[in-house]
């Protein structure tokens, strides 16, 4: 029974991969025969097409610098929230800011989009620095519930032997936690990476500035008002997700590690 359900599931991935990959090694005219054929030539020239009408360069600059800066700023001020939520939490103030959090996760982003679009654009944040804050921000109700739930693996007899040391919070975090933090930093880092690279809709409303577009965003370079060059568009999808397929395939161990070690207990 496992598996078949393997099995089935393996073919959910691997039809719609074959179906991409093949078609953006066709042209059009050998596209308009059957979609599951093979194409007679290998038309590789598609992805040096993709790349020029893309700007690819750019975009993946812009998507690097994007990915890079919101994982950093993610990993150091979401754990610093989670470490100060999980040693306080038999205060209850403490517990009211944990369930505040967690509460942010049941909120529809539909109806923060357009009061949220307007107060970037009168701060002047209507940009890709406004958009690493706000990923950063965004991802903070999930992480604070991993790394909340990490932090109780760690004994907080730890925290008090640094005290007796004459360590302070600051150095307390930074020098003894943040390090036994690696597992659920990485799956942060990972999980936060694969998100922000993916995403499509906020710097679609976000971005004002056609130069700091991304990846996602540089696709619509081949969406017509009648029609879509699937060919370019599937040649750039796959030169789009490659990197972070690659970093998936390196790091995937730290994303099962990392989750079910910060299981809530």
């Amino acid at each position: 029974m496992l598996t078949a359900l393997l099995f089935f599931c393996s073919l959910s991935i691997l039809i719609p991969m074959y179906l991409t990959v093949v078609t953006a090694l066709k042209t059009r005219s050998d596209s308009g025969g059957s979609l599951w054929s093979l194409p007679q030539t290998l038309h590789w020239e598609n992805f040096a097409e993709a790349i020029r009408i893309t700007d690819f360069w750019q975009a993946l600059g812009n998507s690097l610098l994007l990915t890079g800066a919101v994982i950093v700023l993610t990993v150091l001020t979401n754990s610093m929230v989670g470490y100060a939520i999980a040693r306080n939490m038999h205060r209850r103030s403490f517990r009211i800011v944990f369930v505040y959090f967690l509460s942010a996760l049941f909120i529809p982003f539909p109806i923060i989009m357009l009061p949220l679009v307007k107060e970037l654009a009168q701060l002047g944040m209507d940009n890709l620095v406004g958009l690493i804050v706000l990923y950063a921000v965004f991802n903070l109700p999930f992480n604070v519930l991993l790394y909340t739930g990490y932090m109780q693996t760690i004994p907080i007899a730890i925290d008090e032997a640094a005290t007796i040391d004459g360590a302070n919070a600051w150095q307390r975090f930074w020098r003894v936690i943040f390090p036994l933090l690696t597992p659920a930093n990485a799956t942060v880092a990972i999980l936060t990476g694969l998100s922000t690279w993916n995403d499509f809709l906020l710097p679609l409303i976000v971005l004002s500035n056609q130069n700091q577009y991304t990846l996602p965003l540089a696709q619509y370079a081949f969406q017509g008002q009648f029609s879509t060059n699937y060919n370019l568009a599937f040649s750039s999808y796959l030169m789009a997700m490659l990197p972070m397929v690659i970093i998936y395939l390196l790091a995937q161990r730290w994303i099962i590690g990392g989750v079910a070690n910060g299981a809530v207990k």
